[in-house]
């Protein structure tokens, strides 16, 4: 409360004498004229103990609560984004390396081929079954890796969400919210990485 409302409410009380008359007479004690003075230094006392407890006390201590919330919140904020870049670079990484094992493998068979080749007719067929099998393997467990790939990110990206997040706020956090939102940036992102 401003002091420029409480002179106002001062000077209104003032103004007021006549109907105050008029109510004393009428059996309010309240308004009798002996108790005014009384009752104006308990009203000041107490509007002003109120004021300044709000103003020096309460007001400054829920500012500051709001500030530091708002740090907290920009601080998380950018340690998320940190994390996903870093998820970004480390699938961009297992990419490449699916990839330089895809052709290593190729080559492996392609040798492996090669020096078939070299051993007698009779054992060509065997061999290339044999060879077609080993590749059907190598291709079925690639693409098993690419299939657990992004649940294996996603489990990975929310622990050290949990984790960050945990050591930012300094309280447990919800894992079902940090899964919810790493479900959502891996169905949205997760098609130009993983082709789906």
């Amino acid at each position: 409360m401003s002091k420029k409302i409480f002179f106002q409410l001062l000077i209104f009380n003032f103004l007021a004498i006549k109907k105050v008359f008029a109510a004393e007479s009428g059996g309010m004690p309240q308004l009798n004229p002996e108790f005014w003075v009384s009752q104006i230094f308990w009203l000041t006392l107490t509007f002003g103990i109120l004021y300044v407890v709000l103003s020096k006390i309460i007001l400054p201590k829920i500012g500051a609560n709001l500030e530091f919330r708002k740090s907290q919140i920009s601080d998380n904020i950018e340690a998320a984004d940190n994390q996903r870049e870093q998820s970004e670079a480390k699938l961009k990484e297992y990419d490449e390396i699916i990839f330089k094992s895809k052709i290593e493998a190729k080559n492996i068979l392609n040798q492996a081929r090669e020096k078939a080749f070299k051993d007698i007719n009779a054992k060509k067929e065997v061999l290339d079954k044999q060879i077609d099998n080993e590749i059907k393997k190598v291709e079925d467990e690639i693409n098993q890796l690419l299939k657990d790939a992004p649940s294996k990110i996603n489990k990975i990206a929310i622990d050290t969400v949990s984790v960050l997040t945990q050591k930012l706020i300094g309280a447990e956090v919800n894992n079902s919210s940090i899964t919810a939102i790493v479900e959502d940036l891996s169905k949205r992102d997760g098609d130009k990485y993983y082709g789906n």
